[in-house]
């Protein structure tokens, strides 16, 4: 089903993230199609923001100290400083292989400011669809919905 809506160059890119990346990307998908401004920008938007974090390299404890380090506001190098960085990394990815402007600038946003070139609404189902699920099966190995 990811591969039918990203293509192949797409799909590569979502496929070489950390299975918990590719969950959380397809979670975010499901949620944005539940709403009323799903069209096929937005669902790749969801999909891919978070490609950028695959060059991190960093596991769950990597990840918890750095984002404690960016709450701290600690300088931050190498992989952790990668990791901040995912968005802008994202995006020059997305951009480079011709994903929709939508993907390309949620991917550079989503932790910031709204731009104006996302409309109010998108913008808001797909900060939804950005948030943690409230339950999450944990080494499953394979992609599950927080819906079932």
């Amino acid at each position: 089903m990811v591969e039918a809506w990203l293509g192949p160059a797409l799909a590569e890119l979502f496929f070489s993230q950390p299975r918990s990346d590719q969950r959380h990307g397809y979670e975010a998908a499901e949620t944005v199609m539940s709403g009323t401004v799903a069209g096929p920008d937005v669902v790749l938007a969801a999909l891919l923001h978070d490609v950028g974090k695959r060059h991190a390299r960093l596991g769950l404890i990597g990840r918890s100290i750095t984002s404690l380090a960016m709450k701290l506001r600690l300088p931050l190098r190498g992989r952790m400083a990668s990791y901040r960085d995912h968005g802008a990394i994202a995006a020059d990815e997305l951009a480079e292989i011709g994903a929709p402007p939508l993907a390309v600038a949620f991917a550079l946003h989503h932790h910031g400011e709204r731009p104006e070139s996302i409309q109010p609404e998108v913008w808001e189902i797909l900060q939804l669809a950005d948030q943690p699920p409230k339950a999450v099966t944990l080494f499953t190995g394979r992609i599950t919905s927080k819906y079932t």
